[in-house]
C-alpha cells in the first residue's frame, strides 16, 4: 500500500476518456470483436429496454465501436453466449467467461425471502413452467394464460411473468433471448457449459469480483453513490475495499476538486500516465482531433453523478422517471462529449416510420460556443454514426433554436 497520488482535474477528465475508449469516440471497428474489447475494458454494460434513441447498452457500444449495429451484441448474448445477463447493480450485461463469479447474484436471491416465497406458493406454476420448457424449449409469460397479479419487486405483475423473473435470478433459468421487449426463457444448464456451471469459487473471491467489477466499470470511483453500490453490504464492502487496496490491486488517487479520495484498477495506471503525458504537452485526447458522441444516460463513464459534476462542471440527470412538470431538460437526454468535455445535451428520438432521427431537444453548457472549429463537423459525425446505427435517413432539429448551428451542421451532412 502506498500514499495516494494526487491527480489534477485536466489529467482526471482525460483517463476517464482514454480509459473508457473515448478518445477519440468510436475508434473501435464494427465487429463483434470490438463488443468484446468493451466488455475486456469495462466489464459490465447496463440492461435497459427502453428504446427511445436506442436501448442503453446499444449506445454505451455505439460511442466506442464505428459501425456498430445492435445484432453485433445479440450475436455475442443469444447465439455464441459469451455475454450474459445478470444483476450487478442493475442488469447488467457481463462476459459469460466470469459467470462463476457472479454466482453470488444467484445465490442471494435464491436465499432471499421473497424469492423463496413467491416460489414456494406458486411451486405448481414452476413445475408447469418447467415442464413446458423441457418439452417444448424455450418460453415467455405471453405463452401461458393470464394468471392473478403478486407483488413483485417494483409494482404488482402477472404471476407468471414474476415466476419466470424469479427462476432466472435465482439461476434456474436464463434468458435465451429476447424478441423486442418479449424475453424468452429456458433452463440455465442447456445455455452454458456444465464446466463452467460446475466452477464455484469462493465465497470471498466473487464478492471480491463484485466489489472490484464496479471500479472496472468506471475507472475513478470514490465510496459514496449509494446506487453503484446497491446489492452489497456496507461494512463488508469497506473491508473488501481495503483488502483490493492491500494487495495492490486498488490505487488511491486524490483528484484536484474533488471531495474524498478515489480509487481506481492498478491495471489502468498505464491510462493515467498517457492522460498526464497528454495534458502536460497539451496534445488532443488520444492524439487525435476532437470527435463528438451521445453518450447514453447509463453509460459506466456516467454512474457516479457527482463526480461528473466536480469534474467536469455537468449537472446531469437522467429524467425519465421524473415527472413531467419537473423536469430540467426532458424525458431521455443524452449527455453530449466532445473531446473531454461534456458540452451540452440532446434529446434525439428514433422515428423509425418516416425514417427520421429527430432531435426535441438541443442544449448547451454555459460558456460554450458550438459554432467553434471543428464542432459542426464532430456533431455531423456523432449524427451520421446514429442514423445508420438506426437505419434512419433524415434529421429534424428543432423548430428555431440554434438555427446557425442546424444550418453548420446540415452543410456537413
Amino acid at each position: 500500500m502506498t500514499d495516494a497520488r494526487d491527480v489534477s482535474a485536466a489529467a482526471a477528465r482525460r483517463f476517464l476518456v482514454l480509459r473508457h475508449l473515448l478518445a477519440p469516440p468510436r475508434s473501435l471497428p464494427a465487429g463483434t470483436e470490438s463488443v468484446m474489447r468493451v466488455f475486456d475494458r469495462i466489464g459490465v454494460i447496463q440492461f435497459d429496454p427502453l428504446e427511445v434513441a436506442g436501448r442503453n447498452h446499444d449506445l454505451t457500444l455505439l460511442a466506442r465501436i464505428d459501425g456498430y449495429r445492435r445484432e453485433h451484441a445479440e450475436q455475442l448474448l443469444y447465439a455464441e453466449r459469451t455475454l450474459y445477463e445478470t444483476y450487478n447493480k442493475s442488469l447488467n450485461i457481463v462476459p459469460t467467461a466470469e459467470l462463476p463469479w457472479y454466482r453470488a447474484t444467484w445465490d442471494a436471491y435464491a436465499a432471499g425471502p421473497r424469492t423463496r416465497a413467491l416460489l414456494e406458493a406458486n411451486a405448481e406454476l414452476v413445475e408447469e413452467i418447467l415442464t413446458r420448457i423441457r418439452e417444448r424449449g424455450p418460453v415467455s409469460a405471453a405463452d401461458f394464460e393470464a394468471r392473478e397479479a403478486t407483488d413483485w419487486w417494483w409494482r404488482p405483475t402477472n404471476v407468471v411473468r414474476a415466476s419466470l423473473e424469479a427462476l432466472a435470478v435465482t439461476g434456474v433459468l436464463a434468458i435465451s433471448r429476447r424478441e423486442g421487449n418479449r424475453r424468452l426463457y429456458d433452463r440455465t444448464e442447456t445455455l452454458f457449459p456444465a464446466d463452467l456451471l460446475s466452477r464455484r469459487p469462493p465465497a470471498r473471491e466473487q464478492k471480491l469480483h463484485r466489489v472490484l467489477s464496479r471500479y472496472r466499470a468506471h475507472g475513478l470511483l470514490g465510496a459514496g453513490a449509494q446506487e453503484i453500490w446497491s446489492g452489497t453490504d456496507s461494512a463488508e464492502r469497506k473491508e473488501l475495499r481495503a483488502a483490493l487496496r492491500a494487495d495492490g490491486t486498488l490505487v488511491e488517487v486524490s483528484v484536484e476538486g474533488v471531495r474524498g479520495p478515489r480509487r481506481l484498477p492498478a491495471a489502468d495506471l498505464p491510462f493515467l500516465e498517457a492522460a498526464e503525458t497528454e495534458v502536460e504537452a497539451g496534445e488532443a485526447p488520444g492524439g487525435a482531433a476532437p470527435r463528438a458522441a451521445f453518450l447514453a444516460p447509463l453509460d459506466p463513464f456516467l454512474w457516479d453523478r457527482a463526480l461528473v459534476k466536480q469534474l467536469f462542471g455537468f449537472d446531469y440527470l437522467w429524467e425519465v422517471y421524473v415527472p413531467l412538470e419537473k423536469r430540467r431538460w426532458g424525458y431521455y437526454v443524452l449527455p453530449l462529449l466532445y473531446g473531454d468535455r461534456l458540452v451540452g445535451r440532446i434529446e434525439p428520438r428514433l422515428v423509425r416510420k418516416t425514417g427520421t432521427l429527430d432531435i426535441l431537444g438541443l442544449w448547451f453548457e454555459d460558456g460554450f460556443d458550438p459554432l467553434e472549429p471543428g464542432f459542426p463537423a464532430a456533431f455531423a459525425e456523432a449524427l451520421r454514426a446514429h442514423l445508420a446505427f438506426a437505419s434512419l435517413t433524415k434529421v429534424r432539429f428543432p423548430p428555431r433554436r440554434h438555427a446557425a448551428f442546424a444550418r453548420a451542421v446540415k452543410a456537413e451532412l
